[in-house]
């Protein structure tokens, strides 16, 4: 099958495993790498610029893309959080396309298919990834994103957001 059949959205999602057995886990290893902390200076997020559906394959490549640009700053520089959550169930009903195919197969009947793996939906302006960084290190966090960017299928953009520094209040007494 072509990557264009599982990447736009058609119709409702199949999303209940108690009524479609088999169907598979995320391949999603980890949806937070690095530490979370209060002194970040920046949150950068990796925003949607399309309606689609994300395969789990894809979203893993592009946390690994992500989190190998930014591993060099160590567990503590860095914090990465995959929002987006693949609930869609995809399925096919495989079929054999070489010569002497016609005797082994029933065509259209009984074509509901096989789970074949999950999928996020997307609107335009989800957002996909969250990363949250210091100043130093703003630099590498876009080229991470940007590298994120690239695995998905669609286009993408980075938001970029100042945090506020928490303000110690003085005890009174």
């Amino acid at each position: 099958m072509r990557g264009a059949n599982y990447r736009t959205i058609k119709s409702q999602p199949r999303t209940s495993k108690k009524y479609i057995p088999g169907a598979p886990n995320p391949k999603v290893a980890r949806f937070t790498t690095g530490k979370f902390r209060q002194d970040y200076d920046y949150q950068l997020k990796l925003v949607s610029d399309g309606r689609v559906q994300i395969r789990h394959n894809a979203l893993e490549a592009a946390r690994v893309a992500a989190s190998k640009k930014v591993q060099i700053l160590g567990e503590e520089g860095f914090y990465l959080k995959v929002v987006t959550y693949p609930h869609a169930i995809l399925s096919e009903n495989k079929m054999i396309a070489t010569a002497g195919a016609d005797r082994l197969q029933e065509g259209m009947r009984k074509a509901y298919g096989k789970p074949i793996g999950l999928a996020a939906r997307v609107d335009h302006g989800s957002v996909i990834f969250e990363m949250r960084v210091v100043k130093e290190n703003l630099d590498k966090a876009k080229l991470a994103m940007w590298a994120a960017g690239t695995k998905l299928p669609m286009r993408t953009h980075t938001e970029i957001i100042k945090l506020e520094k928490p303000v110690a209040v003085p005890a009174q007494g």
